[in-house]
């Protein structure tokens, strides 16, 4: 059984707006929806769990209903760092979705994820301990610690930027946060990086450039673009 964790927590301070960026309406439909239909259609997907702190619950819910998003089987509480909300998460699979083998962590400001994407995941997750999509880079990287001089030169042959979702053996992920300390998850950046330095097999699978994050008003004004056809 694979469950999908939706991360919808965020408070959208960086593109200076009063509603989060995951509840904005583009084409009189938030952009959360458009993260959903995804993994509610997606015939690998079992359960869906939303993060999402509890003044929107509400919110989410009309929608959920609306747009029949059947696979809904709770809410977690948005958690003060993303970790935190991860780990919210992964207890509400626990307590509503026992018979998880696999679990998908997802951003829901990542609207546009594929479902080939998610497959990949699924399939790493099955032959390894997880999975993360990554795409490679394309600009040359510079170290720099204070931010005006060059630390350390990075070879961009091997480096690749990660994506969301991440997925993993539920079981075992869930007993890493139950095991390490409330600083570790603090300090954790990225789903994977708890995962990895704790012995698990995470695998990189192709991601794509068009599974665009929605941070700013530029990556905004992008979706509402490719939704029109014009990417």
């Amino acid at each position: 059984m694979n469950t999908a964790v939706i991360l919808a927590g965020g408070t959208g301070t960086r593109m200076g707006l009063d509603c989060p960026k995951q509840f904005l309406l583009v084409q009189d439909k938030p952009i959360i929806s458009y993260c959903l239909d995804v993994f509610q259609n997606h015939a690998e997907i079992d359960n869906i769990v939303i993060v999402v702190s509890e003044q929107w619950q509400d919110y989410v819910k009309e929608n959920i209903d609306k747009y029949s998003f059947d696979k809904f089987r709770g809410f977690a509480p948005a958690g003060r760092s993303r970790q935190h909300s991860i780990y919210n998460g992964l207890k509400a699979v626990d307590a509503n979705c026992p018979d998880t083998d696999i679990v998908i962590v997802h951003d829901a400001a990542r609207p546009l994820v594929s479902d080939e994407i998610i497959s990949s995941c699924i399939q790493g997750a099955k032959d390894f301990d997880g999975a993360m999509p990554v795409i490679t880079v394309k600009d040359t990287l510079y170290q720099s610690k204070d931010g005006e001089n060059i630390d350390q030169l990075l070879k961009r042959s091997e480096l690749f930027a990660g994506q969301a979702p991440e997925s993993f053996r539920f079981k075992r992920y869930f007993e890493i946060h139950n095991e390490v300390t409330d600083e570790e998850i603090e300090n954790t950046a990225g789903s994977s990086e708890i995962a990895y330095r704790h012995g698990m097999d995470i695998r990189m699978v192709k991601g794509s450039e068009r599974n665009l994050k929605i941070t700013t008003i530029e990556d905004l004004e992008t979706f509402e673009t490719i939704l029109k056809g014009g990417v």
